[in-house]
């Protein structure tokens, strides 16, 4: 017989039952969480790590099946879905559409030898903001859905077209780069760890960026990440470079980066491969 229910017995009292049963219900889900060893507390830093439950496929030997399956399959399913997505999808049509625009702006020259495809470009667009700001929920859903790949993830098309985007760019990118990111968490990680970042992780070649935060930054020594160069919404403003989710890191160096940063923590991060656990599993 639970608490709630001698309590009734006892007093025949409604009030008190139903306060009983609110409060042992709460008191239930605080410690469910409280044993959770993976769920950080409200002032704990966020472990760096592997992050293990990322959709991290990287479409290795099976690029041109998976963009097939994206444009006769996901795509106009996804698209079918009122949400995020298709919100942002139609709103990143403009975008994709002046994309030479920019560039001239840009005073850049736009690279037919890229290869990008219209919604290679779209993708880009959709990601890196318009009216709707997709990539929050975007980037969660790829941090932690790794068991939801191959049966309810909603970000298929999304996933392929940046990943694919990153690729082709690369091929014209065949040096590493040195990139920055800053954030407004706090960040725990040690000298020598291995991390990933398991998201698509925006960094940029510029150090000053300071509205994206002031808390943990990162000097990160990127080889599999691309520069987007002026295909982004605001052209080539922010400098971005793009790092794939299944990229691996070491941590070389972790200091109190006011001095140069103004930062409060600075890990600094180089590349040393990639992980990829769902490779094609979704073709």
């Amino acid at each position: 017989m639970t608490l709630c229910a001698v309590e009734v017995m006892r007093r025949d009292n409604i009030l008190t039952f139903a306060v009983l049963c609110v409060f042992h219900a709460w008191t239930l889900g605080v410690d469910s969480k409280m044993v959770h060893l993976r769920q950080p507390g409200l002032n704990s830093p966020k472990p760096l790590d592997m992050v293990p439950y990322s959709v991290d496929d990287m479409y290795n030997g099976c690029t041109e099946q998976m963009y097939n399956k994206v444009r006769k399959e996901y795509l106009p399913n996804e698209n079918r879905n009122v949400g995020i997505f298709n919100k942002s999808w139609k709103q990143a049509e403009g975008c994709a559409t002046n994309v030479k625009n920019r560039f001239q702006k840009d005073k850049s020259k736009y690279n037919s030898k890229d290869k990008l495809t219209h919604d290679h470009i779209k993708a880009i667009c959709a990601y890196t903001g318009g009216q709707t700001k997709m990539y929050p929920e975007f980037n969660e859903a790829v941090r932690i859905n790794r068991l939801k790949y191959t049966t309810s993830f909603q970000f298929h098309s999304l996933h392929f077209l940046l990943t694919d985007a990153i690729r082709l760019l690369k091929l014209n990118q065949q040096t590493c780069h040195t990139t920055y990111r800053r954030t407004n968490m706090e960040f725990g990680g040690e000298v020598n760890q291995l991390i990933r970042f398991g998201f698509f992780a925006s960094s940029s070649f510029l150090k000053n960026l300071t509205h994206f935060g002031e808390k943990s930054c990162f000097e990160i020594k990127t080889c599999f990440g691309a520069d987007l160069m002026s295909y982004p919404v605001m052209g080539d403003k922010e400098k971005e470079v793009l790092i794939p989710p299944f990229e691996m890191f070491k941590i070389t160096k972790k200091e109190n980066g006011q001095k140069v940063f103004n930062c409060e923590t600075l890990y600094k991060l180089e590349s040393v491969g990639l992980q990829s656990n769902l490779n094609c599993k979704a073709v």
